[in-house]
């Protein structure tokens, strides 16, 4: 399900194509909902009405009620536990970028003694093209469902999960970034992606509600974000991510790749001595990566950049390697450094 993006070279036009219609398939076929295409909302008259904007209490002061207009969603996939990923087209008004955005929320969102209260945000970023589809959005790779048994356990908070795409096409990798002449798939990752969750969902003030997670290219997009825009978001999840950006759309714009290099990025957080950001790497021990891993950690993990490394025993460089392993530690690190769902008294 995963593309790796190892040493600097990207694979041909041809091969992507080939990928991401492969993708396409393997995720049409895992879909089990029966009301595939229906609408579907992701809020309550409780949590909507005036009565919610009224509250008074710890968890009104911490949330924002969404602020609208909403989106319209219809169901892309149903799980076990009847909750939806739906799908809606966002237009984004900052990067002028439109795309698809996939969101599910658990059910612990619906549940009226949470009904005043924001809720954690997951940004979940592919692989590979990630275009046309973010693959997070399929049922197969149980990222959704291992969430909902996680924050049953107390291994995880219950994030709400947006999925948009990656990349404007899938001829190339644009980094999550603002190259010159290009999309602005920065902009897009960091601006308006966010206002489509706020305008949406009961979501967190602080940026203690807001984390990515990723693999391969997602994870670099997710790690670079969080260090670009550390007053947004708090914390990655990043799995077998590449440390710099290397698009091939670089070429001619070095000033503006430093910018976005992690790296870079990383030693100015630590020179302005923050804000905190919480940075967890995972890395399959029948991948490559992982020494360029500990290095990164050890050159940039001090001060306010905290991170920490699972080593997955066995595990490839492959989405299906990943998701189990978050219980394994990164799932949980995160959640106990953000804010949780806070009950009404």
């Amino acid at each position: 399900m995963n593309r790796r993006r190892t040493n600097r070279r990207r694979p041909s036009p041809t091969a992507l194509a080939a990928t991401a219609a492969a993708l396409t398939s393997a995720l049409l076929l895992s879909a089990c909902s029966s009301d595939e295409g229906a609408p579907v909302t992701f809020d309550s008259p409780a949590s909507s009405s005036d009565t919610a904007r009224q509250a008074k209490g710890p968890a009104a002061d911490k949330t924002r009620l969404p602020t609208g207009p909403r989106s319209h969603f219809t169901t892309e996939n149903t799980l076990e536990d009847g909750t939806k990923i739906g799908v809606t087209t966002l237009k984004g008004k900052k990067s002028g970028f439109t795309g698809k955005v996939w969101v599910w929320a658990p059910k612990q969102y619906f549940d009226p003694k949470y009904a005043h209260s924001g809720f954690p945000v997951l940004i979940a970023l592919p692989g590979g093209p990630g275009y046309p589809n973010n693959y997070w959005m399929g049922t197969d790779l149980k990222l959704e469902s291992s969430i909902a048994t996680w924050s049953k356990q107390g291994k995880s908070l219950p994030f709400i999960v947006v999925m948009p795409v990656l990349n404007p096409d899938a001829k190339n990798y644009y980094d999550g970034s603002d190259i010159p002449g290009q999309p602005k798939m920065g902009t897009w990752m960091t601006d308006d992606v966010p206002d489509f969750v706020k305008a949406n969902f009961r979501t967190f003030k602080s940026r203690d509600g807001w984390a990515f997670m990723g693999s391969s290219s997602g994870g670099f997009v997710g790690l670079k974000s969080v260090l670009q825009r550390p007053e947004k978001f708090r914390a990655v999840i990043a799995s077998g991510p590449d440390t710099v950006p290397d698009s091939p759309l670089w070429a001619g714009h070095e000033k503006e790749r430093q910018a976005n290099n992690p790296e870079k990025l990383a030693r100015h957080l630590i020179d302005r001595k923050g804000p905190e950001v919480d940075i967890a790497f995972q890395i399959g021990t029948k991948e490559s990566g992982q020494a360029n891993l500990r290095s990164f950690m050890k050159a940039y993990g001090k001060g306010p950049v905290k991170t920490r490394l699972n080593v997955i025993q066995g595990g490839g460089h492959n989405a299906r390697s990943y998701v189990p392993a978050m219980a394994d530690g990164p799932i949980q690190w995160i959640s106990e450094h953000m804010q949780g769902p806070i009950p009404s008294s």
